[in-house]
């Protein structure tokens, strides 16, 4: 249910959905028990709800006329929806190859959700013995970049967080 009520203070007027105990002005930020605000139009449909709203502010504001041009908000929507272009087409026009970025976006959506810092622990428990050019293997196969794989194994080390002996690597 949705109610378009009105502040008695700065006579705002605003949409309220369902029916809360207290409602609060956007204006002034009065706040009073729900049932002692004003309801112009209570109804089941937000739209409608929306276009009694914009009627009564365009009647405040002595543009009834303009407003009687204009559709309803569902109208609008629709329209709205269906102006302008597409983003393929945005991004041909900017120079953009959308190819590479349908490839992008589907490598990032299958991509790991681990971080680069997880993906090298991860290398360290599930290799059985973990030198650094397999943990370096194992990590670029999921994306990590050598150098921050390399860098990652000497600050575990250095931590405490791992150990390395004769070139093998172990998680603590």
């Amino acid at each position: 249910m949705y109610a378009v009520v009105g502040c008695d203070k700065c006579h705002a007027l605003w949409i309220v959905e369902g029916r809360p105990e207290n409602s609060q002005c956007p204006r002034c930020g009065r706040t009073r028990k729900y049932k002692k605000r004003r309801q112009f139009v209570t109804t089941e449909d937000e739209n409608h709800a929306r276009d009694v709203r914009a009627s009564m502010l365009a009647a405040r504001s002595d543009h009834d006329e303009a407003f009687a041009d204009v559709g309803t908000f569902a109208e609008l929507e629709e329209l709205v929806e269906d102006a302008g272009i597409d983003d393929e087409v945005y991004l041909e026009a900017s120079g953009i190859d959308t190819d590479a970025v349908a490839d992008a976006v589907e490598r990032f959506e299958g991509g790991s959700s681990q971080s680069r810092k997880e993906i090298v622990k991860a290398a360290l428990e599930e290799l059985d013995e973990p030198d650094e050019s397999a943990v370096v293997s194992y990590a670029s196969e999921r994306g990590v970049p050598e150098s921050y794989t390399t860098q990652a194994l000497t600050k575990l080390v250095q931590s405490g967080a791992a150990s390395e002996h004769r070139g093998t690597y172990r998680l603590l």
